[in-house]
């Protein structure tokens, strides 16, 4: 028995880098796992990689029709959810104040904080009570860090939605937590590099910051959502698991 066999699980942002890595974890601990992404060559391949348990959805989450398409999708499926992993989102590494444009916040805000806002209230009346709910943060929203104004600010945001989260949800004991990875190896990071010969300067860079010297792996960060998506987080609301090799504790 896994720790979250017969559960269903949704990963949204599922088709690489920490989501898929998670949905694969999820799958090897028995559960059914609804993927998300919004390339449908990239969806289809991570589902077959997931295997039988593993149904892909095309999905935008910042597009909220998509989003009731999702969930009328699940329920017509005869399922309802144990775990909600919103994992969906992005944004630009070089988006100074200066230069900063109104569709370039509009589009990051519109991702990470509508999206997982609105991914969060429809999925409510399919999550089961006693179930979790598992948020993706970053370390940039508790460091300054140039360029990334707007995308640290929505995973601050992000951080406070959680709290908010979690008291709101306490008497329907669904639990909200953030999972808060530093510099991880995924194809999102490696494509902040302006060009292909960058790749490995800014991996070095990124893991620089770091005590531990490094950049994590997906599956690394993958075992820490586990966590807070199953009953070995019982106790746990409202909080932040940073897996970040100690760079916000240790390099603030």
């Amino acid at each position: 028995m896994g720790q979250l066999t017969n559960k269903t699980v949704l990963v949204t942002g599922g088709t690489s880098g920490i989501g898929l890595a998670s949905a694969k974890r999820f799958v090897a601990e028995g559960a059914r796992v609804y993927l998300t992404g919004r390339r449908e060559p990239e969806l289809a391949a991570a589902a077959e990689a997931l295997g039988d348990q593993a149904i892909a959805v095309q999905n935008d989450v910042s597009d909220l029709d998509d989003l009731d398409s999702l969930f009328r999708r699940i329920a017509d499926d005869g399922n309802r959810l144990d775990v909600l992993f919103a994992n969906a989102g992005g944004g630009e590494a070089d988006q100074p104040l200066d230069t900063l444009t109104p569709e370039a916040f509009d589009h990051t805000f519109g991702i990470n904080v509508r999206g997982t806002v609105f991914t969060v209230q429809k999925a409510l009346p399919l999550l089961n009570d006693g179930g979790s709910i598992v948020l993706t943060g970053s370390s940039s929203a508790s460091r300054g860090i140039a360029g990334f104004g707007v995308y640290s600010a929505t995973k601050a945001t992000l951080r406070q939605f959680g709290r908010v989260w979690a008291a709101e949800l306490a008497p329907r004991r669904l639990r909200v937590n953030t999972v808060v990875p530093g510099p991880t190896d995924t194809p999102g990071l490696r494509g902040l590099a302006k060009d292909p010969g960058q790749t490995a300067a800014l991996l070095d860079g990124m893991a620089s910051s770091t005590p531990m010297g490094r950049a994590a792996d997906p599956a690394e960060i993958a075992n820490a959502v586990l966590f807070l998506a199953s009953d070995q987080s019982s106790f746990i609301t409202g909080s932040e698991l940073f897996v970040d090799g100690g760079e916000v504790q240790v390099y603030p």
